[in-house]
């Protein structure tokens, strides 16, 4: 066993054979201490819901945890299943709903930086589920837009982030939902002038 002092000043007890296996995929659940031993006090003040009330930016952390609890989960099951990045997928999702963008509109729709849109831009090129025009009124920029391929794509996996949304939400009777997206709306436009 293992002793590891936290700036705290608790010793914690781990056992490097039970995170390792913890860790690497055993029947534990998610959510184990992964082998740390702790007392009741310092488990209470380890809880998501703990740390998001005595956080110092509660709002954010809030906001961040929400979105991740959607967002890690539905792209990780997308990577996997189809092998596509979210920075590609928001090429895919941009150009679904706007017929003809470039890779700098993307990136300002998506909040994405541009590297990561224009990375995403050369693998949805060589994949097919993009095409490249040159810009009439630009040299330097190109309009891109969906192939019908590309739109059946982002179809399927529009799919995998709802109903990841849909079930982390689910905690909420539907006017509760409809205030939330009122709100999360107005913060996100009104973020935009800043």
């Amino acid at each position: 066993m293992n002793h590891h002092i936290v700036p705290s000043g608790t010793i914690l007890t781990v056992s490097l054979s039970i995170f390792k296996r913890n860790f690497y995929g055993s029947s534990v659940k998610r959510g184990s201490n992964f082998g740390i031993t702790m007392t009741d006090g310092e488990k209470k003040r380890a809880e998501p819901a703990t740390f998001l009330d005595v956080v110092e930016f509660r709002d954010t952390a809030l906001l961040s945890f929400v979105t991740s609890a959607i967002i890690v989960p539905a792209y990780d099951e997308v990577k996997r299943d189809f092998g596509i990045i979210r920075a590609e997928y928001m090429l895919l999702l941009s150009l679904s709903h706007f017929p003809v963008l470039t890779a700098q509109d993307i990136s300002r729709l998506t909040g994405r930086p541009r590297n990561s849109i224009s990375r995403g831009v050369h693998r949805m090129l060589k994949e097919g589920f993009i095409e490249r025009a040159p810009d009439p009124d630009d040299g330097r920029q190109a309009k891109l837009t969906i192939t019908a391929t590309g739109r059946e794509l982002h179809k399927k996996i529009a799919h995998y982030v709802k109903s990841r949304q849909d079930q982390v939400l689910s905690v909420l009777q539907p006017d509760e939902r409809e205030i939330l997206v009122q709100l999360l709306r107005k913060t996100a436009l009104y973020s935009t002038t800043l």
